[in-house]
Order: C-alpha cells, then structure tokens, then sequence
C-alpha cells in the first residue's frame, strides 16, 4: 500500500514539473514576442490586416477641334455600410430616418430597408451594399441621408469609387478616338487617340486609399479619405471637326450599306496643315450593321491599285523619259508583258497620250510607260518611291500603323513582272493614310506634310505641349511635273474616269482606283470576285482646302465595285456637304467704308431724332422702319398698315402736333 501510494506521488511530482516547464516555457515565449519580436509581429499582423490599395485617377479629356468632348471619364460610386460600426444608440436613433431616405431615394417601403440593415447588423455584415454604380450627385446625396452623414467612423459609411470611359459620340469616331484596357492579366491593349497618348498625358497618377481586411476577402476603407489624392491626367486636344467627322462617318456608312461592302475608311485633311478632320472606319457584322472595328485607314496595309498610278506617272515626268503628250499604245485593252497579259476594261483605248492614259486609268497605258523607260535600270525608279518615303512608314501618333512594303531589284518578291506591276497599283502595299499623304502633297504645291491627330495637351487652361506642322520633304517635284499633275488629276473628275462627279458648281481633282484582293488562288477568285475600290484626291480643285481618301473592301460585285461607282459618290457627298453644312468664317478686312446714300439717310434720321422730342416730326417718304424706331423713342406706339414696298405715304397725327405719352400712331405704307 505504501508502496502505491509512493508510486503516486512520484507521479503527481513528475506531471506537476512538466506542468512547470512548460508554464516556463510559455511565460518564456510570451516575454520574447512581447518584448524580443513584438515588432515584427505587429508589423506582420498589420499587413494581413491593412493594405493600400490604388485609387485610380480620372484619365484626361479628349476634346474636338472646336473644343467638342469626345471622351471623358465618368466617376461611378458603390456606396456600402459597415452595419456594426456604430454604437446602439447612434444606429437605433438613425436607422428609421435612413429607411426613410432609402425609400425616397430607391423606392421600395421604408420597413424594407429596416429589416434587411437591422438583418445585416445582426450578421455582423460590415461590407452591406446600399447602391451599386452610382451618380456623382447620387453619391453626394446618399452620403447626406442619416446615419451615413456620420462618416465611416461614427455611421459606417463605406464609399468605393471607379471611373468609366464615356464617348459622348458614340460609335462615331471611337476607334479612332480609342481607349486603354487592361486584361485579367495585366496586360495592356492601346488603341487610337487615346491609346497613343494615354502612358503620357491622359492616365494620371494613381491615389492610394489604406483598407482593412473584414474576412471572406473583403476589404473596407478604414476612413472617408484618400491618404494619397490620385492627380487627374491632362486634356488631349485633337484636330478632328465633329462636323466634318460626322459627314464622313454617315457618308461612309450610306455607301457601305449600299454596296453591302465587307469595311471602309475614310480621311479627310486640311492640306496645309496636315491635321486631320474626320476619320471613319467601318466594318460589317455578322448582323449585316456596321461599327467601329479597326482602325483600317492607318493599320491596313493593301495594294492600292489604280490611285498608285499617279506617283508612276510622276516618276516618268521628273526623269522627263515622258511628257504628257508622249503617244502610248494601249492595243485592244490587252498585251503580254514577260509571259502574262495586263488587261484595261473593255475593247482598250489604242494609241492615247501619256495624260489621257492617267485620266481613263488605263493598266497597260502606265504599264508600258514604266516598263520601256526603266526595265533596264528598275531601281532608279524605284529609288523615286523610296525618296518620297512611300516605303516607310508615317510614324504617326496613334499605334498599329501598317508596314509598306515596296520590292526592289535583288528582293524575294522581285521579278521581271513586278516592274510593270507596280506601274499599276500592284505588287506593293501601302496604307490609306500614307496614300492621302502623297495625295495631300500634290495639292499643297508639292510639300508633304505629315498627319497630325493632335493639337496639344493641356492642364485647364495651360498648355502642357503644343504640336505643329511636321514637314516630311519640302518639295516631292518640280513646279512643272506638279503643274502637269495637278491638271490630270482635275481632268480625270471632267472627262475621265470620275466624271460621274463632276459637278458644274463645285470642283474637284483625284484618281480613281479598283484593285483585286484575294485573289491567290485564281480559279476560286474568278468564282467569287473581290475589289477593294478607292478613290483620293483634293477639293476644291484650285486652291485647295482639304484632301480626302475614301477606300471601300469587297463591295458586292452584283451591285457594283469600280472606284469611280463605290468610292467616288463618298468622296463627293464630303466635298460639297462640308462646303454646304460647314460654316465658313471670312475674314473682313476693314469695316470702314463710305456710301453717300446710307450717310445721307442717317443724317437726316439723326437730325429728326434731335429735334423733335415732343413734337411729331414728318415721316412721310422714310422706310416704314425707320418711322417706327424713331417714334418709338419718343415713348408712343406705333402700328402700321403696310401694303406695299414699306415707305410711309401717311400718317395719323400730322407733323409739329404735340405728342402725348403712349400716343398710338398708325403710320400707312406702301
């Protein structure tokens, strides 16, 4: 028994050192965190708890021309309520008046609102949602109703905001007006405008607003403030003209519909300048409706056709191998060339000068003016196109310009066929807008200017940067070829292949332009024939103010498909509308001038409004007009019976009567 009982004690002995060891031991540890890495754990125990988080700031405005908004960012507000934040007494004596401006503000009874917050309350629910993307005045007249005037501290009020890009447009422009987007992934799509220019002048500097961790993933502010305001980002002004852009788009779109086309673009610059106007690009659904897909007029690389002539041609006069008189043989509308036959449309146009061959657009015409003056020598020729930069890009503002390629001599997509090709439009790709360049040269006397999508950046009022004319060569030709050009492109709208637009009131000057496109495989493009159809040039013809490409893909062939049919009606209707619709502000160059009539008749009007100021002067033989502003000012009524040309024959008081304040008199004129 003793034994036992011994045995038992040494037990009781052995559990209670453990028990010591290990209460020292936890007194140990507790002492080292408090004292040792208290710090650290603070720290750490914070930063599960607390973050900051990035507000983001406004992106700048996007503004027309004329000061026009295209696209803005809208503040939207979640407005929310940490339901246990305030004490009893505060959220027993608010919680009725908060139901009723709930129920005022959103409509469904004010017991509702009631339940469903006393509900949240005893759920401990400290991220409750109120309003979901919200108005900034919504946001200013929740944050007032009860309880939540308070503040997040005191009421619980929980304020998370987000911004929406808005283009108050539409769909007009907004590829070109663009945006910047960020994926799940982080990564980053930057289009148009707004793209370009987003890194550096629109995107701002983010804010940071410190939150804290609530569970289940939830983050609430821990005050109504940012600890660091988010700076707003600058304005980006653009040289587009809403009203120019509007008549573009909707020009376009008429057309496009009509030829039940695939997608199109159109530009239009003001040809000093080099600012661009309008630019439209327009795609088919799979509903048969059109919008804003790509950016075609700068992205979209193709081959140009028959508006490709026109720098032949040029090439041809500056090395004078040609003149505008020089005779070429066209044959029947068909002629081989190393192995292949060029074709123009129909029976061909025999012997034609080198001009009328540019004029009715004609393949074998420019074929033949290339291929004998430069075969032997390709790349001088070619060094033509390289020194006006047609093989390299524009490097405009805006991304995803296209690449143009243009072969030389030596080069994979070299052949002895790629010469006369060329000579065409094909065998080489350019873009719409590096086309409308060239063009926009020719009606600028010769100076190639570059595109310009901006005019300047600005914070309010100050201007941040200022953008202005770049110049890409001073002079693309000589006086003469420009001269001889300039001419056949007027004639081409006369007599040749534009003369469909030929207006009698209003002149143009351009080229037409029908290429094929997807053609590859010939025997299945035979089957189902495609075009793109174009057309660029200038208005008006002399002196000319804007130049303007219209190009429109894969127009439905039972419909229609040359240039002169597709493109050339666009380009028209922009020409004469912009001089119809737009207002155009003259410039006055004095307001002095005399008129011995007009000075004649207001000294004998001033001379009876300052001698008569009582009495009733005589009016008879003066414009009705006149009459009544003159009695007028003497404080009586007038009424007049007017029968013909308006100069008063009578009058129902007669001359030197003294007059009667508010006196009618009725005067009558014929």
């Amino acid at each position: 028994m003793a034994i036992t009982e011994k045995n038992i004690l040494h037990r009781l002995y052995f559990v209670a050192g453990c028990l010591l060891v290990f209460a020292i031991a936890v007194v140990f540890k507790l002492v080292n965190i408090q004292f040792v890495q208290g710090d650290e754990y603070r720290a750490l125990a914070e930063k599960r708890t607390l973050e900051d988080f990035d507000i983001p700031a406004n992106r700048g405005n996007v503004y027309s021309a004329d000061g026009s908004l295209l696209a803005t960012s809208i503040p939207k507000y979640d407005i929310r309520i940490d339901a246990i934040q305030a004490k009893s007494a505060t959220f027993e004596k608010y919680i009725g008046a908060l139901a009723d401006s709930l129920h005022v503000y959103k409509g469904k009874p004010a017991s509702y609102y009631k339940n469903i917050i006393r509900k949240a309350r005893k759920n401990k629910n400290r991220y409750f949602l109120l309003a979901r993307n919200i108005s900034y005045s919504d946001y200013i007249r929740m944050r007032n109703f009860p309880l939540l005037n308070l503040g997040a501290i005191k009421g619980g009020l929980i304020v998370e905001q987000t911004t929406r890009r808005e283009h108050p447009m539409g769909g007009v422009a907004s590829r070109s007006i663009g945006y910047e987007r960020f994926d799940e992934d982080g990564n980053v799509t930057r289009a148009g405008i707004d793209g370009a220019f987003g890194v550096k002048y629109l995107r701002g500097t983010n804010g940071k607003r410190r939150k804290q961790k609530i569970g289940n993933g939830q983050w609430k502010p821990i005050a109504d403030y940012d600890q660091v305001e988010p700076k707003d980002g600058y304005d980006v002004y653009t040289t587009i003209d809403v009203n120019i852009q509007d008549i573009a788009h909707h020009s376009l779109l008429k057309q496009l519909e009509l030829y039940e086309a695939e997608h199109g673009c159109v530009v239009v610059m003001d040809v000093k300048t080099g600012e661009v106007k309008a630019i439209a690009n327009l795609a088919k659904t799979s509903k048969g409706t059109y919008y804003e897909k790509r950016n075609y007029a700068v992205y979209e690389a193709h081959e140009p056709g028959s508006t490709f002539k026109v720098m032949a041609m040029m090439a041809a006069l500056e090395d004078k191998v040609i003149d505008t008189s020089t005779v070429v043989d066209t044959k029947n509308g068909r002629k081989k060339f190393y192995g292949r036959y060029i074709t123009d449309s129909g029976i061909g146009f025999g012997e034609i000068s080198a001009a009328r061959a540019l004029e009715v657009s004609s393949n074998i015409g420019l074929a033949t003016i290339i291929d004998d003056n430069y075969a032997k020598q390709p790349q001088k020729f070619i060094d033509h196109l390289k020194g006006w930069k047609l093989n390299d890009s524009l490097n405009i503002s805006i991304m995803g310009e296209g690449i143009p390629d243009i072969p030389e001599p030596g080069a994979t997509n070299w052949s002895r066929n790629a010469l006369p090709s060329i000579a065409y439009g094909y065998n080489l790709t350019i873009t719409p807008l590096q086309t409308l360049t060239f063009y926009n040269a020719i009606a600028n006397d010769g100076e190639m200017i570059k595109p310009r999508f901006i005019k300047s950046v600005k914070s309010f009022d100050k201007d941040i940067e200022v953008f202005e004319k770049e110049v890409i060569i001073d002079k693309i030709c000589s006086d003469k070829t420009l001269s001889e050009v300039q001419d056949i492109l007027k004639n081409v709208v006369i007599r040749g292949t534009g003369k469909r637009m030929y207006s009698e009131t209003f002149s143009m000057a351009g080229k037409t332009g029908t290429a094929r496109t997807d053609y590859a495989d010939l025997e299945k493009w035979y089957k189902d024939k495609k075009y793109v159809s174009s057309f660029a040039g200038y208005f008006p013809a002399d002196n000319p103010k804007y130049s303007c490409i219209v190009v429109i893909h894969k127009p439905s062939t039972k419909v229609g498909y040359y240039g002169a049919d597709v493109s050339g009606p666009v380009f028209k209707r922009i020409a004469q509308k912009i001089y119809t619709d737009t207002p155009i502000i003259d410039e006055v160059e004095t307001l002095n001038f005399n008129n011995n009539l007009v000075n004649e008749d207001f000294e004998s009007y001033y001379d009876n409004a300052q001698k008569y100021k009582e009495l009733m002067p005589s009016v008879v033989g003066m414009p009705a007009m006149d009459a009544i502003a003159l009695l007028e000012n003497l404080q009586v009524h007038v009424r007049v019976k007017l029968t013909g040309s308006g100069i008063v024959k009578k009058q129902s008081v007669e001359k030197h009567q003294k007059l009667k304040s508010n006196q009618t008199i009725i005067l009558e004129a014929s």
